[in-house]
């Protein structure tokens, strides 16, 4: 299984190459997770997986509760559908706690304190109440707790992490929080042998070709539990062995037909999107470029341009009131071809925006 093969399954599986969802929540939900620490391009990263979208698409799904934005698996905010919540949190909140001790001490948390705070918060917002972290700050701050900055925010992800509290609907442009028990009453309950299977389950069919390191980069968990979801999906899985890794997929998948050269395969992606959801990038990013874009530092162009499955360039946009302005730089100088799929894709862009584009 060479590189574009890999790349090519990849761009299919994750509903990139030929969506066929048209609900924000089927998308969410068929990728286990989707990675919303930056909340307005993630919304563009879930429309670019549906057979056709709007960002009003999105973000009705979020104001309704269909899709949530909370912090689980790797310590990060995550869009996930409603009524998986709960058994995603059963998983990886134990793992993300771990991971987030050493901060917690520094900012002179205890259990004591956290446990106090959570009830609080519960109470403030009681009765379908929706605030933000600013109001909820104020509420801790009168009963006598220190919580501002980087010390409230550890005590809202831990509230998070414990089923207390979800995201709520934006008010303005302001994120919010409401108790997890009304916001999604429904949410499905695995037990933990049944949570571990599901999520091996989702992102191996979603994400696939991929490898037991990668899994355990994007959930948190650790490699015995990794082997154990996989163990537990027995047939429902495939494997192949490359270079003396083995890579794990749906064994139904097929692989698309390559498109003709004269027609290029492209994607605006936006930043932290799923498709570099891997801890092994070296199959859909070309070591020459390495130099030229670090897709943990780079902030003048952050989002990404791929090319039959490669990461070949990147593109910001910067928005106004009727327009969105895009420029884009490719690691390599792209044929005419290429040019006209990037202007493509950027008018896809300004339709999912409702603006203008101008490149």
């Amino acid at each position: 299984m060479p590189n574009w093969e890999i790349a090519g399954r990849r761009l299919y599986q994750q509903q990139l190459s030929q969506p066929s969802f048209t609900q924000p929540e089927q998308v969410v939900g068929w990728l286990g997770a989707v990675q919303a620490q930056e909340y307005a391009p993630t919304l563009w990263s879930i429309g670019q997986r549906m057979t056709k979208a709007q960002e009003a698409d999105i973000e009705a799904a979020v104001r309704d509760g269909r899709i949530l934005r909370t912090h689980l698996l790797r310590p990060t905010w995550q869009f996930v559908a409603s009524q998986d919540i709960r058994w995603l949190l059963q998983i990886s909140a134990p793992r993300v706690h771990a991971l987030n001790a050493t901060m917690v001490r520094q900012v002179e948390l205890d259990e004591a304190i956290l446990r106090r705070s959570s009830e609080l918060i519960a109470r403030a917002l009681q009765g379908g109440q929706q605030r933000t972290r600013e109001e909820l700050g104020q509420v801790l701050h009168a009963a006598g707790i220190v919580a501002q900055g980087v010390r409230l925010a550890y005590i809202m992800m831990f509230a998070e992490l414990e089923g207390v509290i979800c995201s709520g609907a934006r008010q303005g442009k302001q994120f919010t929080y409401a108790l997890l028990e009304e916001r999604a009453p429904d949410a499905t309950i695995l037990t933990r042998e049944e949570a571990l299977a599901e999520l091996a389950k989702r992102y191996f069919l979603s994400h696939g070709p991929a490898t037991l390191k990668d899994f355990t980069w994007w959930s948190s968990l650790t490699l015995a539990d990794a082997r154990a979801g996989v163990a537990l999906l027995g047939a429902q899985l495939a494997s192949e062995t490359v270079d003396g890794q083995t890579f794990w997929f749906d064994p139904a998948a097929q692989l698309p037909p390559l498109a003709p050269p004269e027609q290029p395969q492209l994607y605006l992606l936006p930043i932290y999107d799923e498709y570099i959801s891997y801890d092994d990038r070296s199959h859909i990013f070309a070591p020459q470029y390495k130099e030229m874009y670090d897709p943990q530092y780079n902030l003048s162009f952050p989002h990404l341009i791929v090319i039959d499955g490669q990461i070949v360039g990147t593109w910001r946009r910067t928005l106004q009131k009727k327009q969105v302005v895009i420029k884009y730089r490719p690691f390599r100088p792209f044929t005419s071809a290429e040019d006209a799929a990037v202007r493509a894709q950027a008018q896809r862009f300004g339709d999912f925006l409702k603006l203008t584009v101008v490149i």
